[in-house]
Parts: C-alpha cells; structure tokens; sequence
C-alpha cells in the first residue's frame, strides 16, 4: 500500500456491547496485553507489536448468527487461531466463557462463539 510502512500496525475491530468485557476474554484467550484504552474502545497488541485486535461498544450491537440463516444478523468476518492442541484450546476457551458452536463443518477446526457471540476458529496447525 502506498504511503505504508512495513512495520505499520494494523488490526482488527470487534463490536461488542461491552468492549472492555469482551477485551478481558480475548487478552486472556491469547495471552495479548491490553495496550490502549479510552471510552468505549480497548486495544490488544501481539507480541511484536504489529498487529492488534480492538474492541468497540456498540449500544445496538445485534450478535451474528452460526451459521448463517435468512433475516438473521449475518458473520461480518471471523478470527481463525492455529492451536497445537486442539482439545486444550477448545476447553481453555469454554473456561473463559466461549461455548462451541452446535454446527462444526470441518474435523480439525473448532467453531466456537465468544461471550458475545462473534464466532472463531480454533485449528491444527500443520
């Protein structure tokens, strides 16, 4: 991209009715510190500091459906973390407070749905 840097940061932004709530799960989840906070928003950093997954209140957040069915509140786009373990993941996840998605469309990948209901990959690495 033009007028980028290499070592620019670049990040995702989750909505959620709760940002702080829902960067609490994440920070935990991923072992990312919280970097940034203000009204409303809150930012984790990767080790390295390049990338970062910020959180947003939203006061009408609607949660998406898994999968996605007609008129529902459709998945603007989902995370995919490789684990090594994936039972461990999955169980360390459930402990945080994600529950595990009822369709499961692939045998090494774990469809699970955060405490507000984004959903997320967990899958084998190769």
């Amino acid at each position: 991209m033009r007028g980028r840097s290499d070592g620019a940061r670049w990040g995702v932004v989750l909505e959620a009715p709760d940002a702080r709530a829902l960067a609490g799960f994440y920070a935990e989840l991923l072992g990312w510190p919280i970097t940034e906070e203000g009204q409303g928003w809150t930012v984790l950093a990767a080790p390295g500091g390049v990338a970062s997954l910020a959180f947003q209140t939203e006061s009408q957040f609607v949660a998406p459906v898994w999968p996605t069915a007609p008129g529902a509140q459709q998945m603007m786009m989902h995370l995919d973390l490789e684990v090594d373990d994936l039972s461990a993941a999955v169980e360390h996840a459930v402990e945080l407070g994600a529950t595990v998605a009822e369709f499961q469309p692939q045998e090494h990948v774990r469809v699970l749905l955060d405490p507000v209901g984004h959903p997320f990959c967990l899958y084998l690495g190769h």
